[in-house]
């Protein structure tokens, strides 16, 4: 290396490094290997491969969540953890997955349709063939007029699209303007509830249409699938129990495919399309898992820092953002400190949940099962213990900051561990709370639970759910610095005296997603 190549490496780790030098000696060099490991020698990428590609989708107690949660034990296990485990949390229900797919027009021209099995519906036995019929109905008492004419048949809702084509970018990273305005806020009690409105009718109704589509025997059921440009935004009810009764089989088509087929039997054209789905139930084991592993702590070790990400996702991909990406994250931040020889006074512990999708299940269960119940706010011993709880969900972006859940003390120890962190755009604290997702279950039972802020990319424009959730869509340095970031604050909670500053006990009520 020449001399002007030494000088010019000097300044730049002089750059890089100079906020975290303000800090303790020891952090800092610990900060800066965490640095180098995470962002120089990262393995989190071949992690989150082997989440997607090779693990295949993850729907909640599937064969594909059981292949991931597998590999995840054997790596962990690979990389040197203790109490590594596949945890059950409880009954969850049944298993399912896609087999065969295959739908299209034939008449009044050949068209392969975009289109997706609804989660926890039957297949169609086999090839079907069938005349698409219309079935226009805005009430229970509208359906009386199709009893004996849909044996067999096609059929689909007189619907309207669902969304308007957009003319602004997918993508999109958080400007200095938004994070400012975030790290000015005051402490909210997280996201607006819903309005109900019509909600119940319209629920009531679609349970009517669902049991009237299985007694008038339907072949296959079209619905119209969120979304645009060929992107379905997947669903799935609540059929998962053992004891649910099994609906018409269904696919939820693109909207354009919809439309099309809409539009042409509106308008006195028959159509008639050929489809073959097979999907499978798995009930033969209906507990829900969390894979668990340990860095064992030293002279704190009765106390814990949990990190963690929920590692189910939908059917449709792969669930690269949501979320292979903050699973892989987590399991890089643990291996990172691992590598390097670390030896934390805390234990520190990763929980990739489980059934997350479906209402956080794991992870409630999780704490109800460990640390409480919130609905009585009947604490065990072990709620006093956790230091913190860091969850990764909101997509594959790199993280510019973090939530403080309304935790004014703790945002202030935050902010001072951003600082070695503004050069990678991590430097913003905001009081808010993100809300839905799994450190929720943490702070109503008083332990400081936080999400990180992330850069949303296309995440609710385009892969949040949908058939388009691939690999394809990671970035590897946004992730790269995400496990880099959370590594550190998993080091810093773990070195500090303190645990973690509290809030006031919550009152005893439900966590809600």
């Amino acid at each position: 290396m020449t001399k002007h190549k030494v000088l010019f490496s000097f300044l730049l780790a002089a750059a890089t490094f100079g906020n975290a030098f303000s800090q303790k000696g020891s952090d800092a060099q610990m900060i800066s290997r965490i640095r180098e490991e995470g962002m120089s020698h990262s393995k989190v990428m071949e992690t989150a491969f082997n989440l997607t590609d090779v693990t295949g989708p993850r729907l909640a107690n599937s064969p594909g969540l059981k292949r991931a949660q597998d590999w995840s034990v054997n790596a962990l296990k690979t990389w040197g953890l203790v109490n590594v485990k596949r945890e059950p949390w409880g009954k969850f229900g049944k298993g399912w997955e896609v087999q065969k797919n295959y739908a299209a027009i034939t008449v009044p021209y050949y068209h392969a349709v975009i289109a997706i099995p609804k989660a926890w519906t039957p297949g169609t036995n086999g090839p079907i063939k069938s005349e698409v019929v219309v079935v226009k109905a805005d009430s229970i008492v509208d359906l009386a007029s199709y009893k004996g004419k849909l044996k067999g048949k096609i059929v689909m809702l007189n619907t309207k699209p669902l969304a308007e084509r957009s003319f602004e970018a997918d993508a999109t990273r958080i400007t200095d303007a938004q994070l400012s305005e975030m790290a000015a806020a005051k402490a909210s009690a997280g996201a607006r509830p819903r309005a109900a409105g019509n909600m119940a009718a319209l629920v009531n109704f679609r349970a009517a249409l669902s049991k009237f589509y299985v007694e008038e025997g339907v072949g296959l059921v079209l619905s119209q699938g969120r979304g645009t440009d060929g992107t379905i935004f997947t669903s799935g009810g609540r059929d998962y129990a053992d004891t649910s009764k099994t609906p018409a089989p269904e696919l939820e088509t693109s909207s354009e495919d919809f439309q099309r087929i809409l539009r042409l039997v509106n308008a006195g054209v028959p159509v008639k399309m050929e489809a073959e789905v097979k999907t499978q139930f798995f009930a033969d084991d209906l507990q829900g898992y969390n894979v668990v592993g340990e860095l064992a702590g030293s002279d704190k070790k009765n106390e814990l820092v949990i990190i963690g990400g929920h590692l189910d996702s939908w059917h449709a991909a792969t669930g690269a953002t949501d979320n292979a990406a903050g699973s892989a994250v987590m399991l890089e931040a643990m291996r990172i400190l691992k590598s390097l020889g670390f030896k934390p006074r805390r234990t520190l512990r990763v929980v990739l949940w489980s059934s997350e999708e479906q209402g956080l299940h794991g992870s409630r269960n999780y704490v109800l099962n460990h640390y409480g119940d919130p609905k009585t706010m009947t604490l065990k011993s072990a709620q006093a213990k956790v230091s913190a709880y860091y969850n990764l969900d909101n997509g594959a972006g790199k993280i510019r900051g973090i939530y403080a859940q309304g935790n004014d003390a703790a945002g202030a120890v935050f902010k001072s561990w951003l600082e070695p962190f503004k050069d990678l755009g991590a430097a913003t604290v905001t009081l808010n709370n993100t809300g839905s997702t799994d450190h929720i279950p943490f702070d109503a039972i008083g332990i400081p639970g936080f999400q990180f802020i992330q850069d949303r990319l296309d995440y609710g424009t385009r892969t949040h759910h949908s058939n388009q959730d691939t690999y394809d869509r990671l970035i590897e340095d946004d992730l790269k610095q995400a496990a880099t970031v959370v590594a550190t604050f998993v080091y810093q909670t773990s070195q500090r005296e303190e645990m973690i500053p509290r809030k006031e006990l919550p009152k005893p009520a439900t966590a809600t997603k």
